[in-house]
């Protein structure tokens, strides 16, 4: 077993952005044209966004785009606009970033956290509907890596049972399931994030996504502190348009056309960015597939997954643990991370709840074995082959 721990060749890093000219043109276009905050450009980023979820066929008729300035605000706006309020509970997955759940932390509600399946590292159907109690409103999944949970099944669970489904898409861009775009499906709402490692950027940002017109209206008014208009219409008015009620106490969620002027040029390129993240997946599960590793798990046929994370497994005959494999990645030049640690073993969410590893065997088996390797749409094939040839070299024994 070998690593280099003297590589000459620079650091790469676990992600980059893929920022162009086009990119850097439409921002500076912004920049010059005297509106910065939300306006314009944030109404056509929505608008390009709600074309751009029917692209491949599906059914966008009535749907509603509404851009935020993150992800977990997106969340926020959605499970408030459908009532979760104290006394609540929403039941999502262990395995997340703690976004995912605190949202509903803001709102009062309590969450309830279940284990994921071993095969996918998604939320568990089964763990879902036997989760639920009278006090269940509404599931959260998550589409863990870009891979779509099993949405037919929960959303088959919600019906059964009355509930609210509120998709965290952040991975998911573009991501299918059952042939349909994430975003146009049967839920609630669906959140996705252009954070920057995600597969379009905005720097920060996020896309609130819903069927639901008075779910839509109330985001709207509580991305900006609960006003009955915006700054935009006001300030564009060719009369006098001073006037505005406040109408709940909102938020600050709004994005602005700086960061839409990036969204609306990095959308053209979301499908090209996907399929260069997928063809360094395929060529990751080649390299390693005689290896004591299980691979990153892969969509069904004709299906679309976009690869926000290729996670590796290190099996029992690795001969190697998970915290040393990523030490000798880094001594070879190599950045990765760990996605994640789950939810029952941070402090806050163990000590509120009393959750145990025993309460989530697969995830917690996970976590122990788990690595994200780097993959982006900026990587060279010189790059992916530094990385085969990293990762090999920890494993293969002479």
């Amino acid at each position: 077993m070998t690593s280099d721990r003297s590589s000459p060749l620079p650091f790469l890093p676990f992600a980059l952005p893929e920022i162009g000219e086009d990119d850097i043109a439409e921002v500076v276009d912004t920049l010059r044209s005297g509106w910065i905050t939300t306006g314009p450009k944030a109404k056509r980023f929505e608008a390009d966004f709600k074309a751009w979820l029917g692209d491949g066929g599906d059914d966008t008729e009535g749907l509603h785009c509404i851009a935020v300035n993150s992800a977990t605000a997106g969340l926020h706006l959605a499970l408030e606009a459908i009532g979760i309020v104290p006394g609540d509970e929403v039941i999502t997955t262990t395995h997340t970033f703690t976004a995912t759940a605190e949202v509903v932390r803001y709102l009062g509600a309590d969450v309830k956290l279940v284990d994921i399946a071993p095969a996918t590292l998604n939320i568990a159907p089964a763990a879902v509907e036997a989760a639920i109690t009278p006090r269940t409103k509404a599931i959260l999944p998550v589409h863990y890596a870009g891979l779509a949970a099993d949405m037919p099944a929960i959303l088959e669970i919600a019906r059964r049972h009355g509930l609210k489904v509120v998709e965290d898409a952040a991975h998911a861009l573009p991501t299918t399931s059952a042939g349909r775009r994430i975003g146009t499906l049967a839920s609630d709402a669906t959140v996705f994030s252009f954070y920057a490692n995600k597969t379009i950027t905005t720097g920060e940002g996020g896309m609130l996504v819903t069927r639901d017109a008075a779910l839509a209206k109330r985001a709207q008014i509580m991305r900006l502190h609960g006003m009955s208009r915006d700054a935009f219409d006001r300030f564009t008015a060719t009369v006098p348009s001073w006037y505005y009620e406040i109408v709940a106490p909102g938020f600050k969620y709004n994005l602005t056309d700086i960061a839409a002027a990036l969204g609306l040029q990095q959308l053209k390129k979301a499908h090209a960015f996907a399929q260069r993240r997928a063809a360094i997946a395929e060529r990751y599960n080649a390299a390693f597939a005689d290896l004591p590793v299980i691979t990153a798990p892969t969509a069904p046929p004709g299906e679309l997954h976009p690869w926000h994370l290729y996670v590796l497994r290190l099996g029992p005959e690795a001969g190697i643990a998970r915290n040393a494999f990523i030490e000798r990645l880094f001594e070879a030049g190599i950045g990765c991370s760990v996605h994640y640690i789950p939810l029952h073993l941070q402090p806050y969410w163990r000590d509120r709840y009393d959750l145990k590893p025993a309460d989530f065997p697969a995830s917690q088996q996970a976590y122990e074995q788990m690595l994200s390797l780097p993959i982006y749409s900026r990587m060279s094939d010189g790059d992916v082959d530094r990385v085969i040839a990293a990762v090999r070299g920890l494993l293969v024994r002479a």
